[in-house]
């Protein structure tokens, strides 16, 4: 199986409006797509329209352009979180002794058939929309579309992973707490979460109603930015509903963590693709630390204070009646919601009014946020050996969007080793959604990011990078330890200008030894691939006084390598200055 040739929904729609295809050919063309990736990741929906009931919708849409009708979504086939309301689909919330069949569609899907899309089928979630990781339905897991081991992201997972993987253009999620952004980052997309009312919620099963956002999936942001051109509007039938205002944003000062309060949970590559996102803004705006401390304290209090209450009461009936029906880790987060005093809820409302105020006030200093739209990610596997843990890792960077009413954009910013994604997310005030689409477009202009990686689509295998710096170069001695472990190539190298390199006396072969040192130079280095059994019998065999830890290359990135023990440099000789072992052993022939 191949990777799908991908179009956004704007050529689909124009193409259809053209005449130069019909939603028919698109519709059948999409068909073909879901059902091979069933092959794949079935997971990825809880229910999907019949092809003849699909074919059925695209016929009308066809009609309509044939009647003159000029279409905003012409034949755009889409997905939808199954915690939205779509006449002719259960709601199940990844609960099935939940499910319901609505009357009528949600707000926002009105306005999406209105203008011509087409609803395929709805996807999968973490249940209730209690998660930012995806592992948590009894429909299955949702996998990374780019590395199987890894989580989507979620709880929008299904819907995050229908448009990775190419099946449609673009698909609605919904975010409380980040669930329409860490699915975004994790699998290169664009995450559009808009600003509180700005897209009704009429229809949606509610996680916290006061917090909920409608969301969007998509490819591009030209494509967001389309999406929020339908179904942006004042809808009366929803209480949290709000007119439309657009408020525009400079661009000249960016608010970031200070670096003491960025927590990357041990994971290096986050902290340097967050680095490098930075040095490209940059380019073009003053960034500005500000103290995340008032904002993670909102965040905390989402689930480590009285607002857990608001999701609790989302699901009062389950938890009274039914409530072995409730995935256990859902169940262990929102329980205690149930023993929340209103005391502590208006001691809660009245911090949270005082940290909102703080954050009105940044406004005057910045003109938006920049943040991680995660410290790290995670396989599935550790997910599911500690699923709070991680999960709340996660969080770390979103909690606090919705409960201080700010509109968030998440956007790719780097590939990671294992193929996954790394994102950053762009922050304003309310009603600064289309200012932040502007300046995602000239971000990602500037970054000039490769391409996502191809999408896996037989169980990619993990692999770890390890440079070598010594006897298991190639041509070198030990080299056989690499190549009997079907090592790849990678490239040759020049660590950071900090380490030291010294030849080890009385080591049989003859070994060198990389010390980090301040006073230090570039050291040549050749660096291989391997799958994570294969690295781990690698490092079985790695005798003392070396060892394997993490070694910075000239570009700022980290791989694993070879370091040593203080022991290992008693009678050594220093070779720095030669540059890389190749130079020792060429000195000594």
């Amino acid at each position: 199986m191949t990777a799908y040739d991908r179009r956004s929904a704007a050529a689909i729609a124009a193409a259809v409006n053209a005449g130069e295809t019909s939603a028919v050919a698109v519709a059948e063309e999409t068909l073909a797509r879901v059902t091979a990736y069933d092959a794949i990741q079935p997971q990825v929906w809880i229910s999907r329209a019949s092809g003849e009931q699909f074919l059925a919708a695209a016929r009308a849409v066809d009609a309509r352009i044939a009647a003159g009708e000029s279409l905003p979504l012409a034949g755009v086939p889409f997905a939808v979180k199954d915690n939205i309301d779509v006449a002719g689909f259960e709601t199940t919330a990844a609960c099935p002794a939940f499910a319901y069949s609505p009357e009528a569609s949600a707000g926002v899907i009105e306005r999406l058939l209105e203008a011509g899309a087409i609803c395929i089928g709805k996807t999968n979630l973490d249940q209730f929309a209690t998660g930012l990781n995806g592992s948590r339905s009894p429909y299955g897991i949702p996998r990374n579309a780019y590395n199987l081991s890894y989580v989507s992201g979620g709880s929008s997972a299904g819907s995050s992973v229908a448009v990775a993987a190419g099946l449609v253009p673009f698909a609605l999620g919904t975010d409380t707490a980040g669930s329409g952004r860490v699915p975004a980052a994790f699998n290169h997309l664009v995450g559009f979460k808009p600003t509180k009312g700005r897209w009704s919620t009429r229809g949606l099963v509610p996680a916290c109603r006061t917090l909920d956002c409608i969301t969007v999936f998509t490819d591009d942001t030209a494509d967001a930015r389309l999406v929020d051109q339908v179904v942006a509007a004042f809808d009366p039938a929803d209480p949290y509903s709000k007119p439309l205002a657009d408020r525009p944003l400079g661009k000249a000062r960016i608010g970031v963590p200070r670096r003491a309060q960025r927590n990357w949970f041990g994971d290096a590559e986050s902290e340097y693709l967050y680095d490098r996102a930075l040095a490209t803004l940059a380019q073009t705006a003053e960034l500005v630390e500000i103290d995340y401390a008032p904002l993670q304290e909102a965040a905390l209090l989402l689930y480590g204070g009285p607002w857990v209450a608001e999701r609790t009461a989302a699901m009062a009936d389950m938890l009274a009646n039914n409530p072995d029906a409730i995935d256990p880790t859902v169940r262990a987060v929102v329980e205690p919601g149930l023993t929340v005093s209103a005391v502590e809820l208006f001691n809660g409302i009245y911090r949270m009014a005082e940290i909102k105020r703080h954050a009105d006030q940044l406004w005057e200093t910045i003109d938006m946020m920049v943040f991680p739209t995660t410290g790290s990610t995670y396989r599935v596997a550790e997910m599911l050996a500690a699923p709070v843990a991680l999960n709340s890792a996660l969080g770390f960077y979103t909690n606090f969007v919705n409960l201080l009413d700010m509109a968030a954009l998440a956007v790719p910013a780097g590939i990671r080793a294992n193929a996954t994604g790394f994102g950053i997310t762009l922050i304003g005030p309310a009603d600064s959604d289309r200012a932040l689409l502007e300046a995602a477009d000239e971000y990602l202009s500037a970054a000039n990011l490769p391409s996502p990686p191809p999408l896996d689509f037989e169980g990619k295998m993990q692999t770890v990078k390890l440079a070598v710096v010594g006897a298991h170069l190639k041509d070198m001695p030990l080299h056989w330890q690499l190549t009997s472990r079907d090592a790849k190539f990678v490239g040759a190298f020049e660590t950071a200008p900090n380490y030291r390199l010294y030849a080890m006396a009385e080591s049989v072969p003859p070994k060198p030894a990389l010390v980090h040192s301040e006073e230090g130079a570039p050291i040549k280095v050749e660096v291989y691939e391997l799958g994570v059994a294969e690295f781990g019998s690698f490092v079985v065999d790695v005798p003392a006084p070396l060892a394997i830890g993490t070694v910075t290359l000239a570009d700022g990135s980290s791989v694993k390598g070879f370091v040593s023990e203080p022991r290992a440099l008693t009678g050594a000789e220093d070779i720095t200055s030669l540059g890389g072992w190749r130079a020792y052993i060429a000195r000594g022939a």
